[in-house]
């Protein structure tokens, strides 16, 4: 059987690509005006039309799902084919400590809508389920998160409500939560990510995607997305200290 671990071989990875640098720090940004917006209906210094409006909502998904999408999707370019154990390490570590600390900080803050499965959460999943799929066709891996994101459509119990169950995604009263994330359906995305990356050539991507126009917005864009774990860790305390004295 062909090694799907190999720490030495590197020919198969992609350089960092600047597209989809951009394309991550466009998301992150994403989420500093949807926090923004947030904040200032959670300390009442605006009423709370947007934040809960149907749309805005919708935008944080798609924000979301955007993440999912791009983490499916570097999987695969940062890997190709073969697991590069060392790098692989390292990034998921970063993303476990950062997800128990999301956790930890929300439990003492909301206590009663902590995050107990976010987006770092989902991450970090796919991340340690996706590699199953590194040495699959990319139909394959369509076709699971085409199932992923099908199955919750047509099942659902009660047995699931609890936190330490409704994390999978088939509860019927999920649960309050601040940041809510399931396997089933966004593991889905985060598949469809790795399908993309699969599908299609990675010379091609790497002429493609590989280099952008050196404008000021695409430059700061793949600034923020190289920088996108810190971001959405410290941007929340930001706004928090910089908004809460105005209220």
């Amino acid at each position: 059987m062909e090694k799907t671990i190999d720490a030495g071989r590197r020919s198969d990875r992609l350089p960092r690509l600047a597209a989809v640098d951009a394309a991550r720090g466009t998301a992150i940004a994403g989420v500093v005006v949807y926090h923004f917006i947030w904040d200032l209906a959670f300390l009442r210094l605006t009423g709370p039309g947007l934040a809960s409006h149907p749309l805005w909502i919708a935008f944080g998904r798609t924000l979301a799902g955007s993440f999912l999408f791009l983490a499916g999707l570097s999987l695969v370019l940062a890997n190709g084919k073969r697991l590069s154990l060392e790098q692989y390490s390292k990034r998921m570590l970063k993303i476990v400590v950062a997800a128990l600390a999301i956790t930890a900080v929300t439990w003492l803050a909301f206590p009663e809508s902590f995050v107990y499965f976010g987006i770092l959460h989902a991450i970090g999943f796919g991340s340690a389920v996706g590699v199953a799929f590194l040495q699959a066709p990319a139909a394959l891996t369509a076709a699971a998160g085409v199932a992923f994101i099908t199955i919750p459509r047509f099942f659902s119990s009660a047995l699931f409500d609890p936190r330490w169950l409704a994390w999978i995604g088939f509860s019927e009263n999920t649960p309050l939560s601040n940041d809510f994330v399931p396997v089933f359906p966004w593991f889905g995305v985060f598949l469809f990510g790795m399908a993309a990356a699969q599908a299609v050539d990675r010379e091609w991507l790497a002429r493609r995607l590989g280099t952008l126009p050196r404008s000021l917005v695409v430059v700061s864009l793949s600034w923020l997305g190289r920088r996108s774990l810190a971001i959405y860790l410290v941007h929340q305390p930001v706004l928090l200290a910089v908004l809460y004295p105005l209220s």
